[in-house]
């Protein structure tokens, strides 16, 4: 049967598929509206799937507080274009519509879906490859950022006190996470075999150096503790120079900001988030 040029827009306009798999998808179905866009759909998801396997290092992370918790959600897709779409960023904000208001803590069905109708019309691999839930306890605060491209994040709440000057703490802590990028939160958190590693590399510096390799094994051994500690303060968060005062750790401000509001206070969860990591 002849399709006309009516038709093939009426699909296009609901599918969002082009001119041509419109036609084609019509002429397949004898003009039937609903079958042609049902095979337009079905297309589109094999399309879809052939396409998993296509590199997604572009992509915007998600974050939003609704009382006392906090939602992130990751996206990633092949291209910076998609990844600044206005469709890509309403699915992001919809998918954490659902994240409250189903309680998902990891990535559902659900969520994925959302992205499928954007996914099929724009022929790019894109999915929810991350989600993260904080619940802030009683008597505490949270601080969160999120970086103007959209590709990192951060997450932190303090625990014994709701007081402003302890909120503005959080907050700044946050800054100092994107700001420092920080491996570990503390030092206990940092493997023991990354230590042995590093110790090593110090050890064959430490031997080029004529001026240290000359000098006892005792005094050699002081010198490498001194740099696995000082490599140690680089890279832990409470032992790192806080953002606005340089001349105390974040540990050290913590402990501060606590005398000033008379409480005892302590770290909750910490998380730096970076896109695809």
């Amino acid at each position: 049967m002849a399709i006309s040029a009516a038709q093939v827009k009426e699909l296009r306009e609901a599918t969002g598929a082009g001119m041509m798999d419109c036609k084609k998808a019509l002429v397949e179905t004898d003009g039937n509206f609903e079958e042609a866009a049902k095979l337009l759909k079905e297309k589109g998801l094999a399309a879809v799937a052939k396409r998993s396997e296509r590199a997604t290092s572009e992509g915007r992370i998600f974050i939003r507080q609704v009382g006392n918790k906090i939602a992130v959600a990751e996206l990633v897709c092949e291209t910076d274009f998609v990844a600044n779409n206005e469709e890509f960023v309403a699915a992001g904000e919809k998918i954490l519509d659902l994240i409250f208001e189903k309680n998902y803590t990891s990535v559902e069905k659900e969520l994925s879906d959302v992205l499928l109708d954007f996914a099929t019309r724009t022929r790019e691999n894109m999915s929810v490859s991350k989600v993260q839930v904080f619940n802030i306890p009683e008597n505490a605060v949270s601080g969160i950022y999120i970086h103007s491209d959209k590709k990192s994040a951060a997450v932190t709440i303090v625990k014994g006190s709701t007081d402003d000057k302890v909120k503005e703490f959080a907050k700044d802590c946050c800054m100092h996470l994107a700001a420092f990028t920080p491996a570990y939160i503390k030092q206990s958190d940092v493997p023991a075999a990354y230590i042995e590693e590093q110790k090593e590399i110090f050890r064959v510096q430490m031997s080029n150096d004529e001026k240290v390799a000359s000098k006892p094994d005792n005094v050699k051994e002081g010198i490498l503790a001194g740099k696995i500690k000082k490599h140690l303060s680089e890279i832990c968060f409470v032992d790192q120079m806080f953002v606005k005062d340089d001349k105390k750790t974040v540990a050290a401000k913590l402990d501060e900001v606590g005398k000033e509001v008379g409480a005892k206070l302590e770290f909750g969860d910490i998380a730096l988030l970076i896109l695809g990591k």
